[in-house]
């Protein structure tokens, strides 16, 4: 949700004041935005829920597709559709190509960039760690999700990373050991930034 900046204005002057389409004028010192927020706070959830419901359609669509898990993401550029994608895993026999990776890569394919910050992601299920990380390192401006974690938890899909997390481990179900290398393969490890810095440029 947007945050409302508050401005100091004299009771004399004359205030015409924006909220996207929202338009408000007061001229005798009294401002009421109450019914110009109220508008842009619905407009705002009506364009959530349109997006969001396609990416609940793909949710579904890639089920009855044996594609993979009910899962869907939808990225949006300008109030268009970039792309729509659903959970590919089972098709792609890649357990790394949930919605939203499956989304951020084929928008950053078809926008021919490795950046989407004048995007917004809409995913039908909240993000699992790999896929919010996804979104972070994409850069997309925003983020909306429908159904939390729990829901996807409750019927088998092994959330146990963000349990790990969030600090609840009561779904957590996997025993991995996590070791930094020391000595000389942590050494040339470390070297390959050092020696590649030249030759690649993120941005």
């Amino acid at each position: 949700m947007e945050e409302a900046q508050c401005t100091s204005l004299s009771p004399f002057s004359s205030l015409h004041l924006f909220m996207d389409d929202a338009f408000v004028e007061s001229k005798d010192g009294t401002i009421s935005v109450a019914s110009a927020f109220a508008g842009h706070h619905e407009a705002v959830q009506d364009r959530d829920h349109k997006f969001l419901t396609k990416a609940v359609e793909e949710a579904y669509r890639g089920v009855d597709c044996g594609d993979g898990g009910p899962f869907g993401a939808v990225v949006v550029r300008n109030d268009e559709v970039v792309v729509s994608c659903h959970n590919m895993v089972l098709k792609h026999t890649d357990p790394t190509a949930h919605a939203e990776v499956t989304a951020i890569r084929e928008a950053c394919k078809k926008l021919g960039k490795i950046e989407l910050s004048d995007c917004e992601i809409y995913a039908s299920c909240e993000p699992c760690p790999m896929c919010f990380g996804a979104v972070h390192l994409s850069r997309i401006k925003r983020l909306v999700y429908g159904a939390k974690a729990e829901a996807a938890i409750a019927i088998g899909f092994d959330d146990f990373i963000a349990d790990a997390l969030r600090g609840t481990g009561f779904y957590q179900k996997a025993n991995m050991e996590i070791k930094k290398a020391d000595g000389n393969g942590a050494l040339i490890a470390e070297q390959v930034f050092e020696k590649t810095k030249e030759k690649f440029q993120m941005y």
